[in-house]
């Protein structure tokens, strides 16, 4: 059997903050010079009453449409967030609350930007030790709740999202042909939120200094996918006896359009189609993944037996890539 991707799904909140509405959150980030340096034009940003687990059960029952299943068909489920609703209890429990998948054993994951394909990888796993098993994954992100606003650097480039897929059995053939996932421990100080844990819980200090928004080294992040991103692809395209020209697709993580640019290039992906969403949304975090997948599915894109490369990477650092086959959905 091929294990793969039954059904896609996304959802993005309704409210739209483009590059001149940030003007009035982050005074010195000019929209050109934005919209220059990240082909960022547009945002989603979550209402006050929505969390992660609101906006990842929109984007699962989306899936669940799309793979024809019901909630009660799913045996797992899988939430990849950095931003949860709280510390406790795990976002997908409540996301199981609202969806109905009471038969699902439910965890989360944090691997920031590389969630979902981390996820992916997980769900695979399942499939394979039970092969009528049905995987829901959902990538979740609600980062306009955590960012410093007198950043430019990092404020202008996030949004809030989710994005979802269901993994189960396809025909052999199609589906996953192989992961590769990598962690750079040694360079965590990339990405990080300092406060809010056991080594800096919360106080009235740690308020005060800031200590509980987004912190990201832009310049480093940007050396790390040069240098570390391209090998981990050419690792696994060499395992499944895959021609670099031969891949049809490339569905990135949305960090930044110009870097993206970069790692098409390094990464000799050029014959491929590189889908991209960040012009409207943003940086939704590791929803970035599944929302572009989604977007590509719904426009029609992904055509039988097409070679989908899949790649997130961010915080940890880490890089989760998935190269498929699509199709096969019996």
């Amino acid at each position: 059997m091929g294990i793969g991707i039954l059904g896609t799904g996304s959802y993005l909140p309704a409210e739209v903050v483009t590059n001149d509405d940030l003007v009035r959150l982050v005074p010195d980030a000019d929209p050109e010079w934005v919209a220059r340096k990240t082909m960022i034009r547009a945002r989603r940003f979550a209402a006050p009453d929505e969390a992660a687990s609101d906006l990842a059960a929109e984007a699962a029952r989306a899936a669940l449409e799309s793979s024809g299943l019901e909630a009660v068909d799913i045996d797992y489920l899988i939430v990849s967030t950095s931003t949860g609703d709280s510390p406790q209890p795990p976002t997908s429990s409540l996301v199981q609350a609202k969806i109905g998948a009471n038969r699902a054993a439910c965890f989360d994951i944090n691997v920031v930007c590389a969630g979902f394909v981390f996820g992916v990888a997980l769900a695979n796993s399942l499939v394979a030790m039970n092969p009528t098993a049905k995987v829901l994954v959902v990538a979740s992100d609600v980062y306009s709740r955590i960012l410093d606003f007198g950043d430019r650097r990092t404020a202008v480039l996030f949004g809030d999202g989710a994005g979802a897929a269901v993994v189960g059995r396809v025909a052999e053939g199609y589906g996953f042909l192989d992961l590769e996932l990598v962690s750079r421990g040694e360079a965590s100080e990339l990405i990080h939120v300092p406060a809010g844990g056991s080594r800096l819980p919360a106080s009235a200090d740690t308020i005060a200094n800031g200590d509980h928004y987004f912190k990201m080294n832009g310049r480093g992040v940007r050396e790390f996918v040069n240098s570390g991103v391209p090998p981990a692809f050419e690792s696994l395209l060499k395992r499944a006896g895959v021609a670099v020209e031969d891949v049809d697709h490339f569905v990135p993580h949305q960090a930044n359009g110009v870097m993206l640019a970069e790692l098409v290039e390094a990464a000799g992906l050029g014959a491929a189609a590189t889908h991209l969403t960040l012009d409207r949304y943003g940086n939704v975090g590791s929803a970035s993944v599944p929302v572009t997948l989604d977007d590509a599915v719904r426009k029609g894109s992904m055509n039988e037996g097409d070679i989908v490369l899949m790649a997130g990477f961010g915080g940890g650092m880490s890089v989760g890539a998935a190269l498929m086959r699509w199709g096969g959905v019996r």
